[in-house]
């Protein structure tokens, strides 16, 4: 949709153990933490669109009534953080976590690649087979290409 990988809220509400109507009543109550590229909302005829391609009801059937709010991976995470279900609560605190564990990891390889090239002026001079011991070492140091990432739970819109 619009380009951007995202998630229906119905699908969201369901994963955070929360109804659709409360989910969207607590994005409207924290509209300013929910900028146009965490989460909008689709358009009439992309939300029939929609429908049809997933096979809900018509309107007065039961099914959707007005346009779906869709929401852009920060908008996933900062659902997290205004929703509050067991679940949601527990999804925030492990992404809390996973930014400090991210941090100190990075502030590892930080102090490393100083201590390396401390060592590497000290032993400036020495011997070739030296200087290919750190080239060695600072390629293992380099980030890991990344792996493909996989898709799950986000539409792709083909326009």
């Amino acid at each position: 949709m619009h380009g951007k990988r995202v998630m229906l809220d119905a699908d969201l509400a369901r994963f955070y153990g929360v109804g659709t109507r409360d989910l969207n009543k607590a994005v409207t109550r924290n509209l300013d933490r929910f900028p146009e590229d965490f989460a909008f909302s689709l358009s009439l005829e992309e939300t029939t669109a929609l429908m049809f391609q997933l096979g809900t009801s018509k309107k007065g059937r039961g099914g959707v009534r007005k346009p779906s709010r869709v929401f852009t991976e920060q908008g996933v995470a900062m659902l997290a953080s205004v929703l509050r279900s067991p679940r949601a609560v527990s999804m925030s605190i492990a992404i809390v976590r996973a930014f400090v564990q991210l941090r100190e990891i990075l502030a590892g390889h930080r102090e490393l690649a100083a201590k390396l090239a401390e060592l590497e002026k000290r032993l400036e001079g020495h011997d070739q087979a030296i200087g290919n011991l750190f080239e060695a070492i600072r390629q293992l140091l380099a980030p890991p290409d990344e792996p493909p990432k996989r898709r799950i739970g986000f539409h792709q819109d083909n326009r």
